[in-house]
């Protein structure tokens, strides 16, 4: 928001914490920077830029060039009506005087206004804006209140909640101190710095000043994008110092950034002999377990390196690194014995082990499932021209995995480590592969299964799971989803759509229900079929998966309930070149102006046309463009090349324009009447092929 006023100030917001979750730190103080604008555009304090700033011990927003003071506020108010202000007389009723009463003025001072139904009383009056000092704790409260914590603490004898314990609160406009409480603390303008390079109190004398008095004095870099690029470039000159190139994920890169104030990256070593192990183990042991960088040669392989970053500048480096480095051995060490023990047996012989591991109440075990999932996989697998056998075995293997002691430890391996015991076991490749890939696509974005028997099994199971969870009536509601139903069912579109896969979910969703425990019949197969197809919309709409798709095009496609999502996409693909075209907003309304028509006689059409009863030139024209067209598009669609048969459709724009401006559609004579109605429903199932043309603007 523009600043509107000549005199302004910059505002500081600090608050002082213990430890807060890295996995959490930049949504929250985010959600923090996006509270405090929100807060000063809602009482019209104008702004000039609103910075956020955080590390693990405080979340900290500023605000460049805060006008000083709100500009002058209308006050309107609406009374009663004026038929009941006055009486017969003129004179005001006890409603006007009781309105006047409360404004605060006389009758006098009253004016007229257009109320909801007619002329009211109305109260118009200007009053000074408040002082922005005297505005922004109830600003930074209200912010503090709508962050996206899970799960709220309390600490101490005082009735403050927040996300962890707050300890300081830093509140400055301009170089005075905005005085409040907030979550049970005082503000001031006295900050902490580093735990231990600088632990005393530190004046922070202006908003200005916060990033430089904190690193100067405090050791601390509250800069998140300074402090990232430091670890960054750090961890790459660490791991380039011993010979290697650093494996710098995003993730990993922002979660060790909300871990440290004073990032000092550290190069350690780990025994050559643990290279032995598969790559991802080594990977997860030092990503996900002890938040270090891997180091990889120029080949791609990994070193027995790994850098560390450490929140302190130790004087003994050396220390650092041997602590780190005698961290990450028993690590290691767990993760080699794990990996002897699993190869011990084969990958097969676990199978009878999910047996004893639920799935979900009412759906059996994972035995149970695997089953299910076999069955489909080779079912989708005969349908799309690859191995059911292949997608069968892959499928019977694919979870027993779950049960190595590998993934007991880096659950996050499950599917990887399968795959590399599947290989030891001689299964063949596909199989192999399938057993890693039908976990694919984990989220948003993520890659899809190469092998065909990966996206049989991955189809499968996703199928599985939501007809599972739907058929038990726990289906998501609201932001609930505690099976992952949706990212499973925008798994199953992508996989589809984008691999081109041509599969009805109606006939998957009844194969996947026909293999449940005591399913039965019922609405909810419907309804598993309208929650992927919600899905799909959100892949049109929301996941840029597509331009210039609307909510009405994706309606006026799913009005035809096409069983297949990869039919889906080539009808809706044409649906937007066809709106390209010069006549399709004219056809488009004139579908319109025909269901509405239709439904009003009560869908009493037949689509029978008797050409003894066209007695009109325009109808009888419309007529033989329609019997032409069926000749012509029919094929098309059959073949589902939609984009020429709606091409074609298109050429009937004349002869429909002509008919609707010379023919009376609902006419006297019944006869003429219906049969006219029956021309009309046989020119829109022509369009009902492809789409529901009347669910488009126009």
């Amino acid at each position: 928001m523009a600043v509107s006023h000549t005199q302004h100030r910059d505002f500081l917001v600090e608050i002082g914490t213990e430890e807060l979750p890295p996995k959490s730190l930049h949504a929250l103080v985010q959600a923090f920077a996006d509270g405090i604008e929100r807060g000063l555009n809602s009482v019209g304090i104008g702004f000039e830029k609103v910075e956020k700033f955080a590390t693990p011990r405080r979340l900290a927003v500023r605000v460049s060039k805060v006008a000083i003071e709100q500009p002058p506020q209308e006050i309107r108010r609406l009374g009663p009506a004026i038929g009941s202000s006055y009486d017969a007389s003129g004179q005001p009723t006890k409603a006007a005087l009781g309105f006047s009463a409360s404004c605060g003025v006389s009758i006098g001072e009253l004016t007229q206004a257009d109320g909801p139904k007619g002329k009211v009383l109305a109260y118009t009056a200007t009053r000074p804006g408040e002082s922005t000092a005297a505005l922004l704790p109830a600003i930074v409260s209200a912010s503090l209140k709508e962050l996206p914590i899970a799960k709220r603490m309390r600490w101490g004898a005082g009735d403050a909640e927040f996300v962890r314990p707050v300890h300081w609160v830093v509140m400055l406009f301009g170089n005075d101190i905005v005085e409040a409480e907030i979550l049970g603390i005082a503000s001031g303008s006295t900050s902490r710095g580093h735990r231990f390079h600088a632990p005393d109190a530190i004046s922070i004398p202006s908003p200005a000043a916060y990033e430089a008095v904190l690193r100067d004095q405090g050791k601390v870099l509250v800069d998140l994008g300074e402090r990232r690029e430091r670890i960054r470039n750090g961890v790459e000159r660490a791991a380039m110092a011993v010979g290697g190139i650093a494996v710098v994920g995003d993730a990993l890169l922002d979660e060790v950034c909300a871990l440290v104030e004073w990032p000092v990256p550290i190069a350690g070593q780990f025994e050559a002999r643990f290279l032995s192990l598969p790559a991802e183990v080594l990977v997860a042991v030092m990503q996900d377990h002890q938040r270090y960088f891997p180091v990889r040669d120029g080949q791609g392989s990994l070193l027995p390196w790994f850098i560390a970053v450490a929140n302190i500048e130790s004087q003994a480096p050396e220390k650092v690194r041997a602590g780190n480095e005698r961290v990450i051995r028993p690590r290691l060490a767990d993760a080699a014995f794990f990996w002897e023990t699993d190869r011990k047996a084969l990958l097969q012989e676990k199978r009878d082990g999910l047996k004893t591991v639920t799935f979900q109440h009412g759906l059996g075990s994972l035995f149970d499932k695997s089953e299910r999932v076999k069955r489909l996989a080779a079912l989708i697998a005969a349908k799309t021209g690859s191995d059911p056998q292949l997608a069968a075995r892959a499928a019977e293997l694919c979870k027993c995995d779950l049960l190595s002691l590998m993934v007991g430890e880096f659950p996050e391996l499950q599917g990887t480590m399968g795959q590399y015991y599947a290989r030891l076991d001689g299964e063949t490749e596909e199989v192999a592969r399938a057993v890693a890939e039908h976990y694919l696509p984990r989220f948003a974005g993520d890659a899809l299964p190469a092998s065909q028997a990966g996206m049989a099994v991955a189809i499968a199971d996703r199928i599985d799971t939501i007809t599972g969870i739907f058929a038990i009536g726990q289906k998501p509601s609201g932001t609930r989803d505690p099976f992952g139903l949706r990212r499973a069912a925008l798994g199953v579109l992508r996989l589809l759509i984008e691999k081109r896969l041509d599969l009805d979910l109606l006939q998957l969703i009844d194969q996947a229900a026909d293999s449940l425990p005591a399913a039965g019949e019922g609405e909810w197969r419907a309804g598993v079929y309208d929650y992927i197809m919600e899905r799909l919309r959100a892949y049109y709409l929301e996941e840029g998966s597509s331009e210039a798709i609307t909510a009405e095009m994706f309606d006026a496609v799913l009005a035809n309930r096409p069983g297949s999502p990869l039919d889906f996409d080539a009808r809706i693909r044409a649906l937007q070149q066809f709106l390209r075209l010069d006549d399709a907003p004219s056809l488009a309304a004139a579908n319109k102006r025909i269901a509405n028509i239709l439904r009003k006689a009560d869908g009493s059409a037949t689509g029978v046309v008797s050409s003894e009863l066209l007695t009109e030139p325009a109808e009888r024209a419309l007529f033989e463009q329609v019997m032409a067209m069926e000749r012509v598009t029919a094929p098309l669609v059959g073949r589902r090349e939609y984009t020429p048969a709606l091409s074609k459709l298109a050429g009937l724009r004349a002869p429909v324009d002509g008919f609707f401006d010379s023919v009376m559609v609902m006419a006297d004579d019944k006869a003429v009447r219906e049969n006219r109605l029956a021309l009309l429903a046989r020119l829109r199932k022509l369009f009902l092929h492809v789409a529901d043309l009347s669910r488009l603007p126009g």
